[in-house]
This record gives structure tokens, sequence and C-alpha cells, in this order.
């Protein structure tokens, strides 16, 4: 039986219906993220789970209970927000202790549970500085020890590490993972960033506009899309658009070059219907000797170094196709102007169909 469901969720503000008819089940341990763009419904699932706000339909189980009659303080729920909102005037160590003198738990109870949390988060030699004197990472971390503290059934993230630098959310969403395995906590996390939601999760919701077009591991949600809006929006792809040239054989054509696919088209598609591919940049490669049972040639019309790999962009028909190459000394990318041979695997050519 699944730990924490939501069935048949729905959230009007008004005439705007922000989450659709929205089903999924989550077991208990599972790391399980929200993924979309701003307005698409993902913070507002997370505030029903937490009780903030009541669906205008469907309901929340945790563990065998309906809790849409129950308050925020009835749900034994832990939550970190993207704001720290640690209180000013309070210690650490008062900090992380809040909840559990709110709860009527005994002094050396209290202090034995914060000790254990600051370890948790290695911040025990800090433990009576105020929240002014820390970093935000620190910061971060205390509001994740004060939300675990009184042993929640389920913790919700919204959005934690969005106010942090770059090298800090790393070690942070890092940290995050390492605790919420170590404790075994179902944990639910909303982001726009596909990189932490990648990183970190066992499964991935993409939201889009107020439904899920897709729920999967990492691996799938990545390497199949579902959906145009999945392939679009998770990681970088080459969108491109191709002719049927033989639906029996799987043939068809970008620009004036032939492809065969792996994936069958089908048997709604005649010769000559238009069809869209998607192919990662890091799929191919222009150099000698590449692995790869196709290839296309065309116009380099840029190239652009991002530090580990070298973006190059080529001109296919009326198609612009993007491939990286990964930076290493000596390496020389090819000019501008330069016609090169993109070499991949058939299979890497996704068909996009919704």
């Amino acid at each position: 039986m699944s730990f924490l469901e939501l069935a048949g969720i729905q959230k009007s503000f008004g005439p705007v219906q922000v989450v659709k008819d929205f089903d999924m089940t989550i077991e208990k341990g599972e790391f399980v993220s929200f993924l979309g763009p701003s307005g698409c419904g993902k913070t507002t699932i997370l505030r029903m789970i937490a009780g903030f706000e009541t669906p205008s339909a469907g309901t929340v189980i945790i563990n065998g209970r309906n809790q849409n009659e129950l308050k925020p303080n009835q749900r034994n729920i832990g939550m970190v927000f993207q704001a720290y909102a640690l209180f000013p005037n309070m210690t650490v160590h008062d900090n992380v202790a809040f909840g559990l003198k709110i709860a009527g738990m005994e002094k050396s109870a209290v202090d034995a549970r914060v000790k254990e949390m600051l370890g948790l988060i290695h911040l025990g030699h800090l433990a009576d500085r105020f929240p002014y004197q820390m970093s935000g990472g620190q910061q971060q971390r205390v509001a994740l020890a004060r939300a675990l503290a009184p042993k929640p059934q389920v913790l919700l993230l919204d959005e934690p590490l969005s106010a942090l630098d770059a090298k800090i959310r790393v070690s942070l969403r890092e940290e995050i993972r390492a605790i919420q395995q170590q404790l075994g906590i179902t944990t639910v996390f909303v982001t726009h960033d596909q990189e932490e939601a990648l990183s970190i999760s066992d499964r991935i919701v993409v939201m889009n506009g107020g439904r899920a077009d897709q729920i999967g591991t990492p691996f799938d949600i990545y390497n199949k899309p579902a959906t145009r809006f999945v392939a679009s929006f998770v990681g970088t792809l080459n969108m491109i658009e191709a002719r049927v040239a033989d639906p029996a054989t799987n043939r068809i054509t970008i620009g004036d070059q032939g492809i065969t696919l792996r994936e069958p088209l089908g048997s709604t598609l005649k010769a000559g219907d238009k069809l869209s591919l998607a192919l990662r940049p890091e799929a191919g490669s222009i150099a000698e000797g590449a692995k790869g049972d196709t290839a296309l040639t065309g116009t380099v019309v840029s190239s652009n170094f991002l530090g580990s790999v070298i973006r190059t962009r080529m001109k296919v028909g009326d198609a612009v196709i993007s491939f990286d190459m990964f930076n290493a000394p000596g390496l020389t990318p090819p000019a501008v102007g330069e016609v090169a041979t993109l070499r991949f695997t058939a299979s890497d050519l996704l068909i996009i169909r919704e």
C-alpha cells in the first residue's frame, strides 16, 4: 500500500483551475521531485499536502488516513521553505527545539534531540549562534534540522535551495539526499531546477499547466520524454522537423538527407507527413571514427565554449542541430562555415508524438 496518495486532486482560485485531476501514489521512504516552470501547480500541490490549501476536489491520504479535514499542525509534516524562516531572536539550538517544546517534550529529551539533529547537519559547534551570524547555506540546514526534529511522517521541501549560490546548492542538495536516505523519510521536493530534480530524486513529476505530463525515474524522464513539453523542458534538446519518406521501412528525411529510424513510425503516418524528432546534444560526435549507424552532414554556424564542453551548432536543411564535444587540451572545434558530419545512433532520435 502506498504511504502518500493524492487522489483526483483539483484546486481552483476563483475561475482559474491551477491543479487539474492530479493522481499519484508515493511509497514510504521515496524521494519525489515536482519539476516545472512557475505557475504549473507544483507548489500548490505541496501546500495541499501540508494543509495550507484545501483541495477543491480530491483527497490527500497519508499512511491510510484522510488528511483533508486535518489542520496543518495535526498532520505531522515537516516543511522547509525557500526563505529560511528562522526566528531571528533565537539561537540555532532554540530554533531547532521550537517544535519540540510546543509539543510538550521534556527539556532533557529536547536537548538530546536537538544535539542529534545538529550532529546530523554538522552544525553542533554553532548551537549558540543566531541566524544573522550564519551563511545562507548554514541557515537552510538549520531549517532542515528544525523540520526533522519532531520526526515527521512526511518532509516537504519548497524550492529550499533557490536563494543559494551555485556551489552551495550542489553540496546542500547532496546533503539533503544523504540525510533523507539515512532517515528513510518520505520526501516531496519542489523545484524549477532540472539538474536538482535529476540528481537526487527517486522519481520526478514534470508538471505542465496544472497536470502531470510525465511521472518517472530521472533516467526515463531524460531519455524517454513522453511529451513535447517534457522533451523541451528537461535538459538541452534539439527539436528537429522531418518528413516521412516510407512509413513501412521507418524511413524519414531531414532536409534532403534520409535516415532510417529504429522506433516504428506507426500506422497513422503516411509518406509526406511532418514529424517531430528529438536529439540530445551529447548523442552525436563529429570526431573521426565516431561510432554510430546514422549520419547527417551540414554547415557549422556557431561554436560556443561552455567550460567542460564545447557546444557547436550545425545547419542541416532547415534544421539547426546542436552537439557537444568534451573540452580537452589540443581540441580544435570546427570553424564557422566548415562542413561537418555528425554521427550518432538511430535509436537516439526520439519521435515526439504529443
